[in-house]
């Protein structure tokens, strides 16, 4: 039926026309933004998902910021440790020189006073950012103002994780300071590796512990050992304790130090014979520190020796520790920035288009469109034919 009313190939050809169109431009938009699902509209699951990785992903990146910082901390440590223990070498070699019988020990003691300053000025520039882990708080006082050691934490951010319930938990690498690896105890105690006095000569090794330990020969042929490794001559009672010293405990079968010998263990440190500290200008002085006024020249050089030489120990482990720390990091920061490489990838492909896909589509659509607008105008000429019919 011809209609000068209703024309139904024009608003076929139309309604073509549009949908033509309204493809077109969403092909459009994928060219020019490069994204397939660019709004919730275009694929509302797809949307959530790459919203929420790539939050997940610019938090991967500030955790990659983060652990540069802490890596640059862990290296500012170890360099400072490195660097310590070169420096304790040469005390070392100064001090086995000191031992000939003709050498100037008050110049000696210049040159290690020079590194002796030399070491305290490693362990004060050894800070990054405000922060210096080789000069903290590690120990306290407890009632019996005894000074026991105590561990301070440091974290250095290790990566960024959610779960498939979506909690999300920022992962930290945790770095102990104590002890064992911090040069100087800033509490006062001096339980640094180079503020640590060394022990008296009096003093003997028990369970971990010190104590003054008594003459070796208090324990005479009266006395034997039992199946405990006790000594007695059944009224007192001995542990044979380091370097052929005895350490009076309670019983034939308890080996708990007694009362008198524990309050004496926080006086077991010989005062002014720390690495950083001791003075072999005058003699008669260190000998007194250590406790024993009879010794030699040569035997009080020799236990500051063995002392320096047991914080050099001290000190390498710690730098071996803090390599180790440092290799852990450098590791984790590869695979944040491995996983961070993956996360955008596998966004991709969620919402990335397809760019040789969308051209051909686009060629394709703008062909159709201009044949759709051929047929619309063909569908509109048909009404201006029927004015031929009243001719």
């Amino acid at each position: 039926m011809a209609s000068i009313l209703t024309n139904a190939s024009a608003m076929s050809a139309l309604q073509t026309l549009r949908n033509i169109s309204s493809n077109l431009e969403t092909t459009q938009n994928r060219i020019s933004s490069g994204l397939r699902v660019g709004t919730a509209t275009d694929n509302a699951a797809y949307w959530s998902i790459a919203t929420t990785m790539r939050s997940d992903n610019g938090a991967l990146s500030a955790v990659s910021e983060a652990m540069g910082l802490g890596a640059a901390k862990v290296d500012t440590a170890y360099a400072g440790l490195e660097s310590s223990i070169d420096v304790m070498q040469e005390i070392k070699n100064k001090l086995v020189t000191a031992q000939e019988s003709s050498a100037d020990k008050s110049k000696i003691q210049e040159e290690i006073t020079q590194l002796q300053d030399q070491l305290k000025a490693i362990a004060d520039a050894s800070s990054f950012s405000g922060e210096n882990w080789l000069k903290a708080s590690v120990s306290a006082t407890n009632g019996a103002n005894v000074a026991t050691a105590e561990t301070v934490t440091k974290q250095v951010v290790g990566s960024f994780t959610r779960d498939s319930s979506g909690n999300v938990k920022v992962q930290s690498i945790d770095v102990d300071l104590d002890t064992s690896n911090v040069l100087f105890d800033t509490s006062g105690n001096k339980m640094g590796i180079l503020d640590q006095d060394a022990l008296q000569a009096d003093v003997a090794k028990v369970n971990g512990s010190y104590y003054t330990a008594v003459d070796s020969t208090v324990v005479t042929d009266a006395f034997s050992e039992n199946a405990d490794g006790i000594w007695t001559d059944g009224t007192d009672f001995y542990i044979k304790a380091d370097e052929n010293k005895w350490v009076e405990v309670t019983s034939a079968t308890d080996k708990t130090v007694t009362a008198t010998e524990q309050t004496t263990i926080a006086n077991v440190f010989a005062a002014g014979t720390s690495v950083s500290e001791f003075d072999i200008s005058d003699m008669d002085a260190l000998k007194g520190a250590l406790g024993d006024a009879t010794m030699t020249d040569a035997d009080a050089i020799d236990r500051m020796i063995s002392h320096i030489d047991g914080q050099l120990e001290a000190a390498t482990s710690a730098a071996a520790d803090m390599g180790s720390v440092s290799m852990r990091l450098d590791l984790q920061e590869e695979f944040v920035s491995k996983l961070s490489d993956s996360i955008e990838r596998g966004v991709g492909r969620l919402v990335d288009a397809d760019m040789n896909e969308e051209s051909t589509r686009l060629s394709a659509l703008q062909t159709q469109q201009q044949l759709a607008i051929q047929a619309l105008s063909i569908a509109n000429s048909d009404s201006q034919n029927i004015l031929s019919l009243f001719r």
